[in-house]
């Protein structure tokens, strides 16, 4: 049953957040049109680019945990896992912002996202020859840029907050596919390409590579429902 477990991980991370979307007071299942879109455009970027490091050897997959099901160079596990986890994570964003009223981030957002900006693009240049390290952190803070001198939007706070949250079971997820509580990694890294920093069994990037990910799918998000509510808005 091993064989099992990276896709059994990737059901789970799905299944209590699909259960919920129909919640009578806050239906996350009205939300599909713009949350589908969003996870297709985030998914195929990032299967573009996992296809590419795990060809190069900046990381790869353990037969052992995989059903033998391979897309390219890619186990059907690692494509999902480009879906279930967005889906999971944007719910929670979504729950957290019908949960908690006030955006308590919201006066910090600008102040978080220069830090990051600034730490992220600095570490991304000077590590830019580990393709890991150097890629994740300068997409990550120019899409952060971009977010604060074009965008300006007003849910940075929130996201920044519902993204706290999100990396326990992110964590805890990825733990398991680096090796904790396992025998051997669902995922293997190569050290050479990133900082060979580790938070147990999880290279540090993944916690960078995470944020991107569920960043890029809320952006996405976000605009297609501005742009629903400025056509209606211009209709009425």
């Amino acid at each position: 049953m091993e064989k099992y477990l990276y896709l059994t991980l990737d059901v789970l991370s799905l299944a209590f957040p699909l259960m919920f979307s129909f919640y009578r007071k806050a239906p996350f299942y009205k939300k599909w049109k713009y949350l589908f879109p969003a996870i297709l455009i985030t998914a195929s970027i990032f299967i573009v680019w996992d296809e590419i490091f795990t060809y190069m050897g900046v990381w790869g997959f353990n037969p052992r945990y995989l059903t033998g099901l391979y897309i390219g160079a890619l186990p059907i596990e690692e494509i999902l896992f480009f879906i279930c986890i967005p889906y999971a994570c944007v719910f929670t964003y979504f729950a957290l912002c019908y949960l908690i009223e006030k955006d308590y981030l919201f006066p910090h957002q600008e102040l978080i996202s220069s830090l990051l900006i600034l730490l992220l693009l600095v570490m991304g240049m000077f590590y830019f020859e580990k393709l890991y390290t150097g890629i994740t952190f300068v997409l990550l803070g120019l899409l952060l840029a971009y977010q604060m001198l074009k965008l300006r939007p007003r849910y940075m706070g929130r996201f920044y907050f519902s993204y706290g949250f999100i990396l326990i079971p992110f964590f805890l997820i990825n733990g398991i596919l680096t090796g904790s509580f396992i025998d051997e990694e669902v995922v293997w890294y190569n050290n050479n390409e990133n900082l060979g920093i580790r938070i147990g069994t999880i290279p540090f990037e993944d916690a960078f590579y995470g944020m991107l990910m569920i960043l890029m799918n809320i952006v996405i998000f976000e605009y297609l429902q501005d742009r629903e509510r400025y056509k209606a808005l211009m209709r009425s």
